[in-house]
């Protein structure tokens, strides 16, 4: 269920016969299309099947009709080693979670690790190690974007600069360790992007021991990358603080399963008043204290999508092609040149809904037929999603 990265390849594909093809990308969601070719990992082609080129391909997967989207990106996990989370002592939680239609996952701290280290030299070291393991094993064919320091007080530009130079891309959340004054993490923040590492920072009241409050005022100062989880982890803001980040900030809008979920619907109503949808990121901050959420994304898609009344091919977006654009991936859009990341959907079977997108708008969340990362099956019909009503055919 896990593999080194540099495993085979995936040769041509062709998929064939797609009902419903969400593209990721805000301003076309939909997109007028049967036929995707990849080849090697990457998209190739995206169009008709009579204008594609699906000749002598190596796989041929016959989509009967069913929803191909990009493969969903969880924006805040906290992973520690492997497949395994020593926070709910659980073994093979990222495999559980590919099953739920996630190909991506970026960290934002590995601070569940027991005993994780606080000195300089300790978070440097758990980081490059952090990074480099989870960039040479992909649990479930996961790709765990790893190594995200907590910073501490101390941390001189030089030492952001050690990072970058060895590979790191994520600081790990602002305010998890001593460095929760706006002033200080403001520094830090700027020798990060400086050196081309990306920020988040912890919004709301503590989460983990040694956490605090970070406020709206110290999350507005230190101007992270991305406003973490803004409706709290677990603990919110008040919603008027909330409404303040999201109008006097640029900066990336995050919502998570673990949060509080009324936060998350004004915030993302929020975001289209503000028509800055593009802002927002989806993600679970699990595995915490409420455990691993192997559904935690699609459940996140179909809260927001029925209670903020926001049509649900937007909200894929919001998990797919605006992650990957704030994030830097290579993935998250159907389009050439992008990662052949894939999840096949179709309506549960008995939902309410006549078609995907209205059982979604509904609340219901989709049945997996499929998931492909760079163009390989890795898993059939979803062990944790309920049955889907038609699942792709690998012929």
């Amino acid at each position: 269920m896990a593999e080194v990265a540099a495993g085979g390849k995936s040769g041509k594909v062709v998929i064939q016969n797609i009902g419903l093809l969400l593209s990721g990308d805000l301003d076309r969601p939909i997109l007028d299309a049967d036929t995707i070719v990849v080849n090697d990992g990457l998209i190739v082609a995206v169009g008709r099947y009579k204008d594609c080129d699906t000749e002598h391909a190596n796989t041929v997967i016959d989509a009967r009709q069913t929803c191909v989207a990009p493969g969903l990106i969880d924006s805040h996990v906290h992973p520690v080693f492997g497949d395994w989370t020593p926070r709910q002592n659980q073994i093979g939680w990222i495999d559980s979670t590919m099953n739920g239609g996630v190909t991506t996952m970026v960290s934002a701290g590995e601070v569940h690790l027991p005993g994780r280290p606080k000195d300089i030299v300790g978070l440097k070291a758990l980081a490059i190690t952090a990074q480099r393991s989870f960039d040479n094993f992909r649990p479930g064919g996961v790709k765990v974007i790893a190594g995200a320091p907590v910073i501490e007080k101390g941390m001189t530009e030089q030492d952001f600069k050690d990072l970058a130079d060895a590979g790191v891309t994520l600081l790990g959340e602002v305010g998890l360790g001593s460095v929760k004054a706006g002033y200080e993490a403001q520094q830090m923040v700027a020798w990060a992007r400086k050196h081309g590492i990306q920020s988040t920072i912890h919004t709301g009241g503590p989460s983990i021991p040694g956490s605090g409050l970070i406020d709206k005022d110290v999350v507005l100062e230190a101007d992270a990358d991305v406003i973490g989880h803004i409706n709290g982890g677990h603990t919110s803001l008040p919603w008027k603080h909330v409404c303040e980040l999201c109008e006097k900030s640029s900066r990336a809008i995050e919502l998570v399963h673990n949060g509080n979920e009324k936060i998350a619907i004004q915030a993302a109503r929020a975001a289209i008043e503000l028509k800055c949808p593009h802002r927002v990121i989806l993600g679970t901050d699990g595995p915490a204290g409420s455990g691993v959420q192997p559904l935690g994304m699609l459940r996140m898609i179909a809260l927001i999508s029925s209670f903020a009344d926001i049509p649900a091919e937007l909200v894929f977006c919001f998990a797919t092609g605006n992650t990957a654009r704030i994030r830097n991936l290579n993935c998250g859009l159907i389009e050439v040149g992008r990662a052949a990341d894939f999840v096949f959907m179709d309506r549960a079977q008995h939902t309410a809904g006549a078609t995907l997108l209205e059982s979604v708008q509904l609340g219901d969340i989709p049945g997996i037929g499929m998931v492909m990362i760079d163009g390989l099956v890795r898993c059939g019909r979803s062990r944790n999603t309920p049955p889907a009503t038609e699942i792709p055919v690998v012929l």
